[in-house]
């Protein structure tokens, strides 16, 4: 018995029309998804208009109110309390500056250095090389560095030098930086262990020295808060105005 030959053909013609169909079938489906996408674009293209639609009368009154606060917060109110500082404390505002004879020598809340022996010193300042007020800072050296130690040596020789028969204890302030390094008073116990030496140099009674500290002495706030202080400018420009340095 011989097999039958038209099986094959058969076969092939079935597999041709398969792939055919398998071909049209994807380009379907393909034009469905692209047309799905086109419509998921134009979907998300209207909800960003209809977002932006509705977000544009917000914009208005967004702006406005930026406007209207940038004025008021950054040009009415600093102009409004310049005004009132300069009015009621005019020289608080403008930096407590201080003038000698028609001339600016400092001010009252920034320290300088004092090195003449006729005036009174003020402490060791760690601001750049001494008092610079552009930079204000700190030692930060701790109790046990030995830094610390040999600044402080190095300060109390300077301060025996220049006061050998001064036996008395030397008071803390006069050998240790402040914590700005721009501090303009020392305490009264730092002023009063330097009266000897202004008065012997300056050709001045201890009294008249004394006096000049004491009307430049500045007491506690409100009588509660912090220390009695010196201040040093203040007390060296009425030392000035006391007698000629000899």
């Amino acid at each position: 018995m011989q097999p039958n030959k038209s099986t094959q053909p058969n076969k092939s013609v079935q597999s041709s029309k398969s792939i055919q169909a398998a071909s049209v079938d994807s380009k379907y489906q393909q034009a469905d998804e692209k047309k799905a996408d086109e419509n998921n674009f134009s979907k998300l293209d209207n909800s960003v208009l209809e977002n932006n639609a509705a977000r544009m009368p917000m914009l208005k009154p967004a702006l406005s109110l930026f406007i209207a606060l940038a004025l008021i917060l950054g040009l009415c109110y600093p102009l409004l309390m310049t005004g009132v500082a300069q009015v009621t404390m005019a020289d608080k505002a403008n930096g407590s500056l201080v003038e000698h004879n028609g001339s600016l020598v400092g001010s009252a809340l920034i320290g300088q250095r004092f090195d003449q022996p006729e005036y009174l010193w003020t402490r060791p300042s760690a601001a750049g090389d001494g008092y610079d007020a552009a930079q204000s800072s700190g030692s930060n050296l701790g109790p046990l560095n030995p830094e610390l130690v040999t600044a402080v040596e190095a300060q109390v020789q300077r301060l025996k030098a220049a006061d050998p028969q001064n036996t008395a204890p030397i008071p803390l302030d006069l050998v240790t930086m402040s914590g700005s390094g721009l501090d303009p008073h020392i305490s009264p116990a730092a002023a009063e262990w330097q009266v000897n030496r202004v008065a012997r140099i300056r050709g001045i009674s201890v009294e008249q020295v004394q006096k000049a500290i004491d009307e430049h002495t500045e007491a506690r706030q409100f009588n509660l808060f912090g220390e009695p202080r010196v201040n040093v400018l203040a007390v060296n420009l009425a030392l000035d105005e006391m007698a000629v340095v000899k």
